[in-house]
């Protein structure tokens, strides 16, 4: 294990590894419950997103642990899964078609991991825009968690309103918010894990949760269950670029973090992007021929650093953990069935995905409008897509009349174009 996680010369050992990826896992082994709540509802069989989810998440941490050697754990991304489930209610389409969608970005994505167009399309898209999209996503999943939780309601003269306080899963989804922030507040590791399981405990007891067992053998994986030709006949075409850029942008980010956290960039450089980044390629494809949304490097990998973890070693540790959890599909299937466990993590994970509004240039109006557009749009539609078309068209157009054209990327402009013909001609969620 020394020699092969190269632990001496990270300045780390066997049993320090050990507990980074045991801490990395319990912070973010909720996406085994709340991605197969949210993929369920929009119509994937449960038993096929848990080991969708779990698949994916094994055998992209193990390309990460082994190839890039990252103390990094990949897993199925929040946002896209909620996004996920927008595009199968708003276009009526299958869910089939949306995994089809998904699949093709993960091809894509492979693709672009072998080419420099990767990094060009990166450096070209300014930061307001990338900090607009990530922060527009957080809002649109904790309204989604909102309405789970029964905290705002459908109200036909204003859109929305606050819900009744006197229902029972309403009470008990406010608890396990509040409970959750403490444990937050007071840095205790894996504390959306643990806030889970005490709403769960009082769930049971109170008469709203219930189990049919709790270990069982894993559920048989069901293969290419995806329709490729439906992304073409429905032009979902926003969408896979959708699920395209938003993981590229997300599992960039998280992966530098993570990688500056634990002190392994070089000159400022990350070494073995590829590998890293063909990890989490690789999970989203191999993920949505299993049946589940994109896959993500998470940043709840920096609790592990934290701890200590400096190799791949902690990575393989978490996709150990990860392979072991498949054998509880019972007690994972009930308590996803309860929207009081699952709805305040898609609130609090919201909150997280903002932090990057105070990187935004706010005094710059032609900055900061095309981000103000993006997170506006994102939740009154409940489309990431249409949010990020709004923003590629805004940003070019605001810094050309601005007198600041030359400031933007050629490929800005050429995407402009595009969503504006795309949103005239061929309008999709």
């Amino acid at each position: 294990m020394e020699r092969l996680f190269n632990l001496r010369e990270l300045g780390t050992n066997v049993r320090t590894e050990i507990l980074a990826g045991i801490t990395t896992f319990l912070t973010m082994v909720y996406i085994i419950i709340v991605n197969p709540a949210i993929l369920s509802a929009a119509g994937v069989p449960f038993d096929q997103v848990f080991i969708a989810t779990i698949a994916s998440a094994v055998i992209g941490t193990l390309i990460m642990s082994l190839s890039a050697k990252y103390p990094i754990a990949i897993a199925p991304g929040m946002g896209m899964n909620a996004y996920f489930a927008s595009v199968v209610a708003t276009n009526g389409v299958s869910y089939q078609i949306v995994l089809g969608t998904v699949f093709l970005a993960g091809i894509l994505f492979l693709l672009l991991s072998f080419t420099k167009f990767r990094e060009t399309l990166i450096h070209s898209i300014p930061a307001s825009l990338k900090y607009g999209i990530t922060s527009g996503i957080g809002l649109f999943i904790a309204f989604i968690g909102l309405k789970m939780a029964g905290i705002v309601v459908p109200n036909a003269e204003t859109m929305v309103s606050f819900g009744d306080l006197h229902q029972p899963v309403t009470i008990l989804s406010l608890f396990g918010l509040f409970i959750t922030l403490i444990l937050i507040a007071r840095k205790i590791n894996g504390a959306l894990f643990i806030g889970m399981l005490v709403t769960a405990v009082i769930g049971y007891f109170s008469g709203l949760l219930q189990f049919d067992g709790i270990v069982a053998a894993p559920p048989p994986p069901v293969f290419f269950d995806f329709d490729i030709g439906g992304v073409f006949s429905n032009g979902l075409y926003t969408v896979v670029f959708a699920f395209l850029l938003v993981t590229i942008f997300d599992t960039t980010g998280t992966m530098i973090g993570v990688a500056e956290q634990a002190g392994l960039m070089k000159n400022g450089k990350f070494p073995r992007a590829k590998s890293a980044l063909m990890a989490d390629a690789v999970a989203t494809t191999v993920g949505a021929s299993l049946g589940t949304s994109p896959s993500s490097a998470y940043i709840e990998s920096s609790t592990g650093v934290a701890a200590g973890g400096r190799s791949g070693l902690t990575a393989f540790v978490v996709a150990i953990l990860f392979m072991i959890a498949l054998f509880f599909s019972p007690f994972v299937s009930a308590i996803s069935s309860l929207p009081a466990i699952t709805a305040p993590i898609l609130i609090i994970v919201g909150c997280f995905m903002m932090e990057g509004l105070a990187k935004v240039n706010w005094k710059s109006f032609d900055d900061a409008f095309p981000a103000f557009a993006i997170i506006l749009t994102m939740p009154l539609t409940s489309s990431i897509a249409t949010g990020i078309a709004i923003g590629f068209i805004t940003y070019p157009l605001m810094k050309l009349v601005s007198g600041k054209g030359r400031e933007v990327h050629p490929i800005l402009y050429v995407f402009g174009v595009i969503f504006i013909i795309q949103m005239i001609f061929f309008p999709a969620h």
